[in-house]
């Protein structure tokens, strides 16, 4: 089922996330916000690259008002959120990083939660949906089902598509990692201003943002990410079991509503391509109006209802 909202809503204003609490969570000491009501449904957003938890600025208003309870992290190598040992691998591979979003969980006390999250965010939560159905309520996704794999990453595409990615191939070259260490907030920019061609931020939303890439592992974690995809670079063999399992491709059997801006400038699969990895109650979402990649930023209503309706849809 398919259903096009209109969008972007008005949003609310405000700052939810002055305040950041830290836990120890695996690898990781975690800056995280937890806002409403200890007790209400947890929701867990997860931000994607190169963005940080302000995505989520107008979202969290919105579900605290709904009565949930709304946990925001930073992934690692973004904001307050630091390796707790000096000699970890500064590791960004896709389970390592749904790993953190489960230990995360674990550290906090919560069992079960709904998962959403766009970008790396929605990668993260789709795995985190697969395997662990029995901790997940229900899932929003941007772009649908991301899952991949080293294969997949490495395997030629058209050239068309293939000149999308540029950045992933900048990223492989040691030029690529120095550039980006020297102009990382030039270069969150310009993927803001690609990915989201109609979405007219201005200066003061993008600088509350560009504090989360001065993290002393940014640079390393996302390079690693980009190059671990490509095969590159390698992985924790600890992971590859889970590895091996989600490059089979495995179905998401929650609940699961999946959401697409219909000016999202970024890489992304068309959703045909995607509805049969979805077993359980599921529908798609076209948010109109404009909308590009940072779709909780730029549709916060529209993000919010998808969590709720996903919400509902487990009940």
């Amino acid at each position: 089922m398919s259903q096009i909202i209109t969008g972007p809503a008005a949003g609310r204003t405000g700052d939810p996330f002055a305040d950041l609490l830290h836990v120890d969570a695996g690898e990781l000491n975690v800056a995280y916000v937890d806002a409403g009501p200890a007790d209400g449904t947890a929701v867990l957003l997860l931000h994607g690259w190169p963005y940080d938890i302000r995505s989520f600025g107008e979202v969290v208003p919105r579900l605290v008002d709904a009565g949930y309870r709304v946990l925001v992290p930073y992934l690692r190598g973004h904001g307050g959120t630091v390796f707790r040992e000096e000699d970890a691998l500064r590791n960004g591979q896709q389970a390592v990083v749904a790993a953190d979003a489960v230990a995360f969980l674990d550290a906090i006390g919560v069992d079960r939660a709904i998962v959403a999250g766009f970008d790396w965010g929605a990668r993260t939560a789709d795995i985190v949906a697969v395997l662990h159905p029995e901790r997940t309520i229900g899932l929003v996704s941007v772009s649908g089902y991301l899952i991949g794999s080293q294969a997949a990453g490495a395997a030629p595409l058209p050239p068309a598509a293939e000149y999308q990615w540029w950045y992933q191939f900048y990223f492989a070259t040691e030029r690529g990692r120095v550039g980006y260490d020297r102009y990382r907030n030039d270069f969150a920019k310009l993927i803001w201003r690609l990915a989201s061609p109609r979405w007219a931020f201005d200066d003061a939303t993008f600088e509350a943002s560009t504090a989360a890439f001065d993290n002393p592992d940014h640079v390393a974690v996302v390079i690693h990410n980009y190059r671990w995809r490509l095969g590159l670079a390698d992985g924790d063999p600890r992971f590859d079991e889970v590895e091996a399992r989600l490059a089979a491709g495995p179905v998401v059997s929650v609940p699961a509503i999946t959401l697409e801006g219909d000016a999202n400038g970024a890489p992304h699969p068309d959703a045909s391509a995607y509805a049969a990895k979805f077993s359980g109650r599921y529908e798609h979402r076209l948010i109109a109006g404009g909308v590009g990649h940072n779709l909780p930023q730029e549709a916060p209503g529209a993000f919010a209802q998808a969590i709720i309706d996903v919400d509902g849809m487990g009940r």
